[in-house]
Order: C-alpha cells, then sequence, then structure tokens
C-alpha cells in the first residue's frame, strides 16, 4: 500500500487493541499527538520505506501534519525508543 494515511490507520488500530499505557509519558502540557500515534508514524514511516524525515513530513497527511512540529517529533520520538 502506498497510502500513508490507511496505513497509519490500520497500524494504529492494533496499538490500541493492545492497550498500552504510553499516552503521555512525561508531559506536563497535554500534547496534540499521543506517544502511540508518534510510534505509529514511526512504524509506518519504516513499513512503507521512508528513510529520510523530509520525505516522511511531505507525505505526512495535513490533519497528522499540523499536529507536530519536525523537532517535536525527533524528541519524542527518542523518548520514546524503549516503547
Amino acid at each position: 500500500m502506498h497510502n500513508f494515511q490507511a496505513n497509519y490507520n490500520k497500524i494504529l488500530k492494533v496499538l490500541k487493541e493492545l492497550d498500552s499505557k504510553m499516552d503521555y509519558l512525561h508531559q506536563i502540557r497535554k500534547p496534540k499527538l499521543r506517544y502511540k500515534e508518534i510510534i505509529v508514524i514511526d512504524l509506518t514511516s519504516e513499513y512503507m520505506s521512508i528513510d529520510s524525515e523530509c520525505q516522511l513530513f511531505r507525505i505526512l497527511p495535513s490533519d497528522l501534519s499540523h499536529k507536530i512540529e519536525r523537532s517535536v517529533y525527533n524528541r519524542r520520538k527518542r523518548r520514546s525508543f524503549s516503547f
């Protein structure tokens, strides 16, 4: 599949079924994207063989790209690495 949004929704559905407790780790303010969604974006980009962040943020759907900036994505992705 080449549709990022369809792949994202499928992987998010699977992670929601697992019901992990990693919604808001170490956050004072409530972020727009949960850690699950950050992990799903990362898994979807790996599944679709997207190597560069530049390419990822170019094909990221607008409803997701408006919720997170690139630097915030990187920081939160590094924090969620242990999961």
